[in-house]
């Protein structure tokens, strides 16, 4: 979807790593790695971004970083089309309206840092109904084209696992 509004790939991997999980911050030779790219043609996005001001940048070190500015107009509607693009918004909302006493889901796994491999991780927090789940999810990978993996934890086991915000990005809170 995005790719037929966006023409440059560069721009929505960075619109994926930055506006998927505000909370992550990248520099550029790192960004270089991750994505498989020129430095020149991410250095050109980034300085684009941030001069919008859809990305703040601050010194570690000799590092330049880049972090998505959870305060520009638009931070908001740029993340709800990503996630739209992944398809997790419609997860999300057809699972949990019908899965039993659902606390928390989070996402996990290489989305959550913000990177799109066409796999949804879902960690989903309650007491949840299994089977009916794992029907949903069937339908749910069917629609969206995307393999989607997902654990259930009850309250107690949520507790111990979800204190790492790295790994673990809420996306639904009841």
């Amino acid at each position: 979807m995005l790719d037929a509004l966006i023409s440059s790939k560069t721009r929505i991997k960075l619109l994926l790593k930055f506006f998927l999980n505000p909370r992550s911050s990248a520099y550029l030779r790192g960004l270089e790695s991750e994505f498989g790219e020129s430095s020149n043609a991410i250095r050109l996005e980034l300085n684009r971004f941030e001069s919008a001001g859809l990305l703040n940048s601050f010194s570690n070190g000799n590092k330049r970083m880049f972090k998505a500015n959870p305060k520009h107009p638009l931070f908001m509607e740029l993340r709800n089309i990503v996630l739209k693009h992944l398809g997790v918004d419609r997860i999300i909302e057809e699972v949990v309206s019908r899965l039993g006493d659902v606390n928390r889901v989070y996402l996990t796994g290489d989305l959550a840092l913000g990177k799109d491999t066409g796999i949804i991780d879902l960690v989903l927090v309650g007491d949840v109904n299994r089977e009916y789940l794992g029907n949903l999810v069937t339908k749910a990978e069917a629609l969206l084209d995307r393999k989607i993996r997902y654990l259930v934890y009850n309250l107690e086991e949520a507790s111990e696992i979800t204190n790492n915000t790295d790994k673990y990005l809420l996306i639904w809170n009841e």
